[in-house]
């Protein structure tokens, strides 16, 4: 465990001090450096090797952070926390398969309690395993009490309720007329866009191109457009769905959210994207439309690896997101980085997608992706203080990383042998096991390894119950 104490203060009022870490910025210079870092409210105030806190009139709390490693909290960009209860119930199907003979009737099953349950479990396995932001997708129905449990559980979160108003085995309890699904979806982002101080916002989510008519989309869009939101859906996730859209469309599936339904636009966060066609990596460059890359899900469902590395040669943002439990069983940022990474590499060839490239699209990546990299993704000075402290010394699985004894000058690009070795230990070695503290907004949300805003215990009684209940229901 690090050490906390009260630190003499002067000048301003108390704060939080991490102390003789070795701090990862992602800034844009990729700097790294042994030092500290002070956060006074919300906002990183102050960082660099030697800062101490000044005397103040309120006190100072002190994190000893020698030997740990520091950087910003990790985003994810396409969860969705409503399939929380169904890790293991969906597997070896193929996507359509699974979303139709499994995953849509337990959405169907759900009630505002159990979907509470599942979104209590998923935030508390993400912020414990560092994540700090995430783009969650949900079902369509009961989404008021995803936010009730982000706001409880101090995530940040874009939530959006799923839209659908038509598709073949969707369950009835999940179709909605289009009308319908646009005034829930209004009513939603009226009540939580910008909601915890702006910490909680709405992300307008239609489910995919064959699950909402032509209308629902255009409107879907123009709402997104309306209320700066962002607009969140998923495409080209197998080859069987972009058969569909050629079939449809006589195009890919991108190209058929942009010019047949109007959808894609600036502000857009496509998931997945493993399939694109001739033409519709330009096209997602022309919009800045960002791609949620999720590789244990592409590899669970057999969908395929994404392009990653053309992608990012485009300049098109590209974020990690772990999707949803029953497609991958785990929510953890750093396991996305590490198969990021190795998967990079057997899609375009060796050094293709670096250790530094990956923590890269987990942090700033992220924040870019959804256009909130002037206040996420990087530590620095006035931007928001989210960020995670790893301890290679929790477990027994992991190899310290090296001793990292430069400062901002010297460590330029992160380019040292020692920085990139120390990416390397983040992308490769390290698990949820390392996260030791997690601060969202400045507040102290993961201390020790422990949720400090509910007890996990309750959490795990609850969603056991929940479990029980909507097997049931859906006959599962």
């Amino acid at each position: 465990m690090t050490a906390e104490s009260e630190v003499p203060t002067h000048g301003v009022s108390g704060g939080l001090v991490l102390s003789n870490a070795t701090v990862v910025k992602m800034d844009a210079a990729r700097r790294v450096f042994r030092g500290d870092v002070v956060v006074r409210g919300d906002r990183v105030a102050q960082l660099g090797p030697g800062v101490t806190a000044p005397r103040a009139q309120g006190p100072w709390r002190l994190i000893d952070c020698t030997g740990r490693v520091v950087l910003p909290g990790f985003v994810q960009t396409h969860v969705h926390l409503t399939q929380t209860l169904f890790r293991h119930l969906a597997c070896d199907l193929d996507l359509l398969s699974w979303l139709r003979r499994r995953i849509w009737p337990l959405e169907a099953a759900h009630d505002e309690q159990t979907n509470r349950a599942a979104a209590r479990l998923g935030v508390a396995e993400l912020l414990t395993g560092g994540t700090t932001t995430i783009l969650s997708m949900e079902t369509v129905h009961h989404t008021e009490a995803t936010f009730e449990a982000a706001h409880e559980l101090g995530i940040r979160a874009h939530i959006g309720k799923a839209m659908m108003d038509q598709g073949e085995g969707v369950p009835a309890e999940l179709r909605e007329s289009t009308d319908e699904s646009l005034a829930e979806t209004r009513r939603l982002c009226s009540r939580w866009h910008g909601a915890a101080g702006g910490r909680l916002h709405y992300a307008v989510a239609p489910r995919f191109l064959f699950s909402c008519s032509e209308r629902l989309l255009r409107r879907a869009a123009r709402l997104a457009e309306e209320c700066g939101c962002l607009l969140h859906t998923h495409a080209s996730e197998s080859k069987d769905e972009v058969a569909l859209s050629l079939a449809a469309f006589g195009c890919g599936c991108i190209e058929a959210l942009n010019h047949v339904a109007g959808c894609a636009s600036t502000g857009t966060v496509l998931a997945h994207c493993v399939h694109p066609q001739a033409g519709e990596i330009a096209i997602l460059r022309e919009l800045d439309a960002a791609v949620a890359h999720c590789p244990s899900s592409n590899l669970k469902l057999a969908s395929g690896i994404a392009p990653v590395r053309a992608y990012l040669d485009a300049g098109i943002p590209v974020g990690l997101g772990a999707d949803g439990a029953p497609c991958n069983d785990r929510l953890d940022a750093l396991g996305e980085m590490r198969l990021a990474a190795l998967l990079g590499q057997l899609k375009s060839g060796a050094g293709s997608l670096t250790a530094r490239e990956v923590v890269e699209l987990a942090t700033v990546g992220g924040a870019r992706s959804l256009r909130a990299d002037h206040e996420i993704g990087s530590l620095e000075v006035g931007k928001k203080a989210d960020l995670v402290v790893l301890d290679p010394g929790r477990g027994y699985s992991s190899a310290p990383p090296p001793r990292f004894t430069g400062d901002t000058d010297a460590a330029e690009n992160g380019s040292s042998a020692a920085a990139e070795e120390l990416y390397a230990w983040i992308a490769f070695t390290c698990s949820p096991q390392q996260v030791e503290h997690v601060f969202v907004d400045g507040a102290h949300v993961v201390r020790g390894g422990d949720l400090m805003s509910a007890h996990t215990g309750g959490i795990r009684e609850e969603a056991a119950r929940a479990i029980a209940l909507c097997r049931r229901r859906a006959g599962i």
